[in-house]
Parts: structure tokens; sequence; C-alpha cells
């Protein structure tokens, strides 16, 4: 099984693209996401853990379509800040109930920052993270090459880890394009290759990741996946890409390369004429109605 999705879905800049503009009465992004791919990962458990009340709501509004799973990133404080309290783990396990309680959790995401290299002291508290979230099927996006080391990997593997493959711009010694596989969860992850805004301390977040792929990228990393799954029990392919869209662009044109063929929104194609070969003859936008072309030229 290979789900594909994007990281997030609450994004202003995605209205009239991957969402209508204007957004019709009672229009939830979510639900709408969800009815084009078969997971998304929740970025906002990044910053905070999840209030259950939220996670329900999430639970409640993709009900229509029982096919689709949420995978989530641990909050930052476990990783990043490295400060999180035994209160804070109880939050985070709280937020999540709600989706392991529906089925609908395939991963939580022990995401680290490129400073985060392979020593001793950050194996033992990998380990230990590992024991604190053992309920949960655990991935580990790190950055710095180090941690591609076999016997660590045969670590992952031992701990039923999986370990993230990831795209990014490349410099001295981060992780490279990879189809490893150390669990029953298969993990890839699309950042984007901006080299110039990635390494700038003066980007902001939409800067960082506004990238769009190409059709032979994408079809490596197709190929990338397809290894992974061989190994896997489920596999996750997260589009990361978000600025203006682009997340949503890539993930549709892997759907296609993986074997799901999905029309994507006719605002979508729209912006992006790389879909229109996606696209049916009522979705492209030189053939849509006149009150479609109407919405496209307010954009």
């Amino acid at each position: 099984m290979i789900r594909i999705g994007t990281a997030g879905w609450k994004y202003r800049d995605w209205a009239g693209r991957v969402y209508p503009k204007p957004k019709p009465r009672g229009f939830d992004e979510l639900s709408y996401l969800a009815g084009f791919f078969s997971m998304v990962e929740i970025n906002s458990s990044f910053y905070g853990p999840p209030r259950p009340n939220a996670a329900r709501g999430w639970v409640e509004r993709i009900a229509h379509r029982p096919e689709f799973w949420f995978t989530a990133k641990l909050w930052r404080g476990f990783t990043h800040g490295r400060n999180a309290t035994q209160a804070d783990e109880k939050l985070f396990k709280e937020g999540m109930d709600p989706l392991m309680t529906a089925g609908r959790l395939g991963a939580v995401l022990l995401q680290f920052p490129w400073s985060f290299k392979n020593e001793q002291e950050n194996r033992v508290y990998v380990r230990r993270l590992g024991e604190k979230f053992a309920e949960y099927p655990l991935v580990l996006e790190v950055r710095h090459s180090s941690w591609t080391d076999p016997a660590w990997l045969d670590s992952l593997a031992e701990m039923n880890i999986g370990f993230c493959n990831i795209d990014q711009p490349l410099f001295h010694r981060s992780v490279a394009p990879s189809a490893r596989s150390t669990a029953k969860v298969g993990y890839v992850r699309l950042h984007g290759r901006n080299y110039k805004q990635w390494f700038s301390a003066q980007a902001n977040v939409r800067e960082r990741y506004d990238y769009l792929y190409t059709a032979n990228e994408l079809e490596r990393w197709a190929d990338r996946t397809r290894v992974v799954a061989e190994d896997s029990e489920e596999t996750y392919v997260v589009t990361n890409n978000h600025n203006l869209g682009k997340a949503a662009v890539n993930a549709f044109e892997l759907c296609a390369l993986l074997g799901r063929r999905v029309e994507p929104p006719p605002q979508l194609v729209a912006a992006y004429p790389e879909l229109q070969e996606l696209a049916s003859e009522k979705t492209k936008p030189e053939l849509a109605s006149e009150e479609t072309k109407s919405l496209f030229s307010k954009q």
C-alpha cells in the first residue's frame, strides 16, 4: 500500500490554486483534500501537541474517505528544543488518541535538524524516544549523512523505527536521496531543491519550500518509492514543497506515476499547465465553463 499526500493542508496561498476561490459556504480544506489523496501529514503537531477535540474533528471531516490516513510530526520540543517534559508527552499522546482510536494514524515522524549527528548521546536519545512513543508506528527523519551508517540502520530495524527517505538541497554531509526501509512503515518526504533560499537565514518558510519538481525528478522518486514499498507494509509519500500549492501539483503527478491517476481540480490545472495531461476535457481551463473561466480570471 502506497499512500500519497501533502504536508499540511492549511495554507492561505492555496486559495485559488489548490482550493476554490471564493470558497463555497461550508467549505472544508481537509475534507476537500481527502477527496483527492489517501493521506496527509499533520504539520501543526510539530509546533504544539494537538488538542483532542481538534483531532476528533479531523477524523470526522474525513469520515467519508475510509482509505484516508494521517501521519503526524512529533512536537519539536522532543526533537529540536529537546526540553519536553512528561506533561508534554502526555499532552501529545492525548492529541493522538482520537486518531489511534479511529484507526487513522499511520505513523509519527521524529524529525531532527541537520545539526543532530550520529553520536553516542544522540543514539541513546533516539532509542529513548522510541521507547516513550512505542505505541505508535515511528519514523526517523535525519538530515546529516552520519545516520546512514549501516550499523545504525540495523539498530533502527531492531527498534522497529522506519527510516525517512528525503529529498532536499544537498551540501556537505547532507542525507542524499535513498530507498531504505527499516520497519513495517516506509516513508518518503520531498522538501524541494531551492538551494538559493534553503540556506538563507533571511528566507521565510514559504521561500524555503518554493520548488516545483520536474517530471524527470519525480520519476526517479517514483522508482525509489517502489523499492521502499517492496519491503514495507505501508508506505507514505509526502510532498512538503508547499509554497503556492506546488506540493499538491507534485502529489497528483506522483499518484499518476505510481498507478493511481487522480484528476486535479480545475483551478490547480489553470495555475499549473503541467497538470493538463491529468485533466479531463471539461476540466482543462481552455475548455472550462464560463463560470469556471470567471473563477480563473479573478485569481
